[in-house]
């Protein structure tokens, strides 16, 4: 569009926008927002301290359990709940259990419903997941041990399986 003496760049840009009721206008385009993080449960439990803090030969086998749980709160809102466990031990004798129940809260808006269960299973536990690795990390390290850094979750995998187990016992109820 031309400009018109005495108009200014922004006039121009005004004139151009789509009105309120303009039918051409988009759709709310879809969003995925954190609005808070939080722990909501944290247990460290160092058992056999001081004599587990003492250098030993053998590495302990640690064993980590992970768990995702999410929530309608007020629609668009959706607690997810990400829950770490760890167990460390050395010839059955325990040197720490470490668990961790950290939740955020998110609104969801815009997306086709069929696209709310891998958001919510998915990319939300993904977004937490640095965070509590985090927590458990300093856990372990305030507890005497080594930094306990868990490796990345394949939140993917995991919410498969699970949809494979579900389908699996409806197969079995049907039955």
């Amino acid at each position: 569009m031309a400009k018109k003496p005495g108009e200014t760049e922004k006039d121009n840009q005004a004139a151009e926008a789509p009105k309120a009721g303009d039918t051409t206008q988009q759709k709310q385009q879809p969003s995925l927002t954190v609005l808070t993080q939080y722990i909501k449960d944290l247990s460290f439990e160092n058992p056999g301290a001081p004599q587990t803090l003492r250098v030993r030969d053998k590495a302990p086998a640690i064993s980590i359990n992970v768990n995702v749980n999410a929530n309608p709160l007020n629609v668009p809102e959706y607690e997810v709940v990400l829950t770490l466990t760890a167990r460390a031990e050395v010839d059955k004798n325990v040197m720490f259990n470490v668990e961790l129940v950290y939740g955020g809260v998110f609104r969801i808006q815009g997306f086709p419903q069929e696209h709310m269960l891998p958001l919510l299973f998915i990319e939300c536990p993904r977004l937490l997941f640095p965070f509590a690795r985090q927590i458990v990390a300093d856990a372990t390290r305030n507890g005497g041990f080594p930094p306990l850094m868990i490796d990345p979750i394949d939140f993917a995998r995991m919410f498969q399986q699970r949809l494979a187990e579900e389908e699996a016992r409806r197969k079995v109820q049907v039955s």
